[in-house]
């Protein structure tokens, strides 16, 4: 194991390193997912886990974390959350999981999401956000009779074709920064996708007022997440979202909101209620299902009621299985407990305050931006408005040097500067005091070898 500048400071990952070189032989890149391949930032091998409990998580080799990566945001609720573990357990042994028919529980989550989503007069179960992206584009079409879609560069909406473009695309292929050109996100892409998308930089409301102005007939959809979160976490600056609403409204395009990351994060409501800016379609996932997979695409009954009447097919052997309707059911309920996201915020809060401290006691550029429980650290002097300012300004190397060292004590985030930290509802004082600890000693590092 190259300790040098990698997994540096970890007792023994002998164990993680063994079943990756097995995982190899088997498994295209090993893993089964782009994030978490050593490209992505978990050279030299990703760690293999164990179990996860609460707000720890355990590797095969016996090393204990503090999580902050909350399996890319699912794990809202901690690892194995009891309500959530006992209602799938219970689903299963007394019922069954899939049946190719619908069951009561169904109803009784639509009727939760409904009430707990601002935009969301009805709704319908997939499995991925990835799906529900797919079908939120496909009603905005049907819809509107038109063809193009309005999204930002920087951000992920899914891998399906239609939306797989200008993720983290090089500068130097991307365009101009006011006008950017699609950039497919890698080969594979059939030839025509990119003349349906209108790539725009985040934050910029003079290119989106220009665009939706000269070509507002033609735009099905604007599509955004209402805070970008998948080049770290970049918040709308005042009045970005209030002015895509109006736009929006004005020239009678579908605003969807991605919510995937946000939803019942930040607010039961998520970033819509946050903000106070209510899209026409939302998608949703991850933080309501409890760690299974379960998303859904809902919003304005004109809009999904092409669904009803057959217009536009929504379709999925797994959509509505017993498994994630019964753990998004218990996890809603947790949710809607009264005053629980209040203490969430406050010890996000804390832990967001203490790191920042820490970083102003050192003397290190770096700015600490989020909201709640969902958060990134920039390393930089600069601020951090849209992609290209974090594909130019942002020290991706430094990140990389802190990851090392809150590992070696014992603190787990994703080792990529674009990607977040998430705060649970495990989370105790306890992590936050040892978290901060961490920070305080790993920062003097991070400092020595900025260069």
């Amino acid at each position: 194991m190259n300790v040098e500048n990698q997994l540096a400071g970890l007792k023994n990952t002998s164990q993680s390193a063994l079943l990756f070189e097995q995982a190899l032989e088997v498994i295209a890149s090993g893993v089964n997912s782009t994030a978490r391949t050593p490209r992505s930032g978990w050279s030299p091998y990703p760690l293999f886990v164990h179990h996860g409990t609460g707000s720890r998580i355990f590797d095969v080799d016996g090393n204990e974390f503090i999580d902050y990566l909350l399996g890319l945001g699912p794990m809202l609720l901690g690892h194995r959350h009891e309500q959530a573990t006992n209602a799938v357990i219970r689903f299963i042994r007394e019922r069954g999981t899939v049946f190719a028919l619908p069951v009561a529980d169904e109803i009784e989550l639509a009727r939760k999401l409904i009430s707990a989503v601002p935009s969301v007069e009805q709704m319908h179960l997939t499995n991925s956000g990835t799906e529900a992206v797919l079908y939120a584009l496909r009603l905005a079409r049907a819809y509107t009779r038109r063809k193009k879609i309005i999204r930002f560069e920087g951000m992920y909406h899914g891998f399906s074709d239609s939306v797989y473009w200008s993720k983290h695309p090089p500068l130097e292929t991307a365009g101009p920064d006011s006008n950017p050109v699609p950039v497919p996100q890698g080969p594979g892409m059939p030839s025509g996708i990119e003349n349906s998308l209108i790539i725009l930089p985040w934050n910029d409301c003079e290119a989106l007022d220009r665009t939706i102005r000269e070509r507002g007939d033609e735009i099905a959809a604007v599509l955004t997440e209402p805070m970008m979160c998948n080049t770290g976490c970049i918040l709308p600056e005042p009045g970005y979202l209030e002015l895509m609403r109006k736009l929006t409204q004005q020239s009678e395009i579908v605003l969807i909101f991605d919510e995937v990351i946000t939803g019942f994060r930040i607010a039961l409501g998520g970033a819509q209620q946050y903000y106070g800016v209510t899209p026409d379609l939302t998608v949703m996932a991850k933080g309501f299902g409890g760690g299974f997979p379960v998303a859904a695409v809902g919003g304005k009954k004109a809009i999904m009621q092409l669904v009803a009447e057959g217009t536009v097919s929504m379709a999925g052997t797994y959509s509505g299985n017993g498994i994630a309707v019964s753990a998004a059911n218990a996890t809603l309920d947790f949710l809607m407990t009264p005053g629980i996201y209040q203490k969430l915020f406050a010890t996000s809060g804390r832990l967001m305050r203490g790191i920042a401290e820490q970083l102003d006691s050192v003397g290190l550029h770096a700015r600490v931006v989020g909201v709640g429980p969902l958060f990134q650290v920039w390393f930089t002097n600069s601020a951090i408005r849209n992609y290209r300012d974090a594909a130019r300004y942002a020290r991706k190397d430094l990140f990389r040097i802190w990851w090392e060292q809150m590992m070696k004590r014992g603190v787990l985030f994703h080792p990529d500067a674009f990607e977040n930290l998430f705060v649970s509802f495990a989370h105790t004082e306890e992590d936050v005091e040892r978290t901060l600890d961490a920070v305080k000693n790993a920062l003097p590092e991070v400092k020595r070898r900025m260069g």
